[in-house]
């Protein structure tokens, strides 16, 4: 009887090994910053054993940080997904968990890439159909206060296209037929160009396990904030799916599931959301101020 009860002990150890998880950091932080470290510790006290690996764009803690301003994203994006598929620790499979923009970016690396797999994507507060706003820097911060008047002053020049990393998800409402010429990240990654519409996006997005999308209450630097949920801001003669909702700042929205990235399935959201495979969660507080919100999240989908 004693071989059984070790096989059935080690199929016990087996089971209870959380997944591997990859961590893709925000703007203006690193992927060795001292929150970033901490944030991972504090995992692997949920998860014991866990193996964790933070995305990174540069060994150097502020060239890496600078390249959350200042890149190419389809080139970063690429990038990663290289780095990952070269850790054995991550072959058969990982979870993922992206701050801000970082959640956008590891969509993308399961979007165009997922090899290896990608089983739950957790985003907090990520910029899922961009931006039309550039969120306000701290008064210190100057590297991101250079690259955000930078951004606002040709969002949509070949310049800020290829090398500022929020003009590469910024899009205009009132100005679409510019962010469709100019734009090659966030249009390519949610779909909308219909001559280049690639169906692998939508089957590799659909064979997620679960989409955790996590919007924070009191959003200012996300704007819209229901972007975290795949809302999108609209005009009026854009209006062509749903009903509008009007927002208390004027702007006009449509959720996720009034939109034609959703209604014609451009990238696997609605395969995913009608088996269930969406979560859509709250966090109190403003961009990134996660308090112990993380720890349930972490909990339930990083395991």
């Amino acid at each position: 009887m004693l071989l059984p009860v070790l096989f059935l002990s080690f199929l016990s150890f087996a089971s209870a090994t959380p997944r591997p998880l990859v961590l893709w950091h925000g703007l203006g932080d690193s992927a060795t910053s001292k929150g970033m470290l901490e944030f991972a510790q504090e995992i692997r006290g949920v998860h014991p054993g866990i193996f964790i690996h933070s995305v990174y764009l540069d060994e150097d803690l502020d060239k890496d940080r600078r390249a959350g301003f200042y890149g190419n994203v389809n080139e970063q994006v690429e990038a990663a997904a290289e780095q990952i598929s070269a850790i054995p620790e991550l072959a058969d499979g990982f979870n993922a968990l992206g701050f801000s923009q970082g959640g956008q970016f590891l969509r993308a690396y399961v979007e165009r890439f997922n090899s290896p797999p990608v089983h739950n994507l957790i985003t907090f507060g990520s910029q899922h159909t961009g931006v039309s706003d550039v969120g306000v820097c701290g008064p210190r911060d100057l590297l991101c206060q250079i690259a955000r008047r930078a951004t606002k002053a040709g969002v949509y020049s070949p310049w800020a296209q290829e090398n500022l990393v929020q003009a590469q998800y910024f899009r205009d409402p009132a100005n679409l037929a510019a962010y469709y010429a100019a734009n090659h990240f966030l249009t390519s990654i949610n779909n909308e160009l219909v001559d280049s519409r690639n169906t692998t996006y939508a089957r590799n997005l659909a064979s997620l396990n679960t989409l955790v999308l996590i919007k924070f209450t009191e959003e200012r630097t996300v704007v819209p904030a229901e972007s975290s949920w795949f809302g999108s801001e609209i005009v009026e003669d854009d209006v062509a799916y749903g009903s509008q909702h009007v927002l208390e700042s004027g702007r006009t929205m449509l959720s996720m599931r009034e939109q034609p990235l959703y209604q014609e399935d451009w990238i696997g959201l609605r395969e995913l959301d009608e088996r269930g495979g969406i979560e859509f969660l709250e966090c109190k507080g403003q961009h990134m101020q996660i308090g112990d919100c993380w720890e349930d999240i972490v909990r339930q989908y990083a395991s």
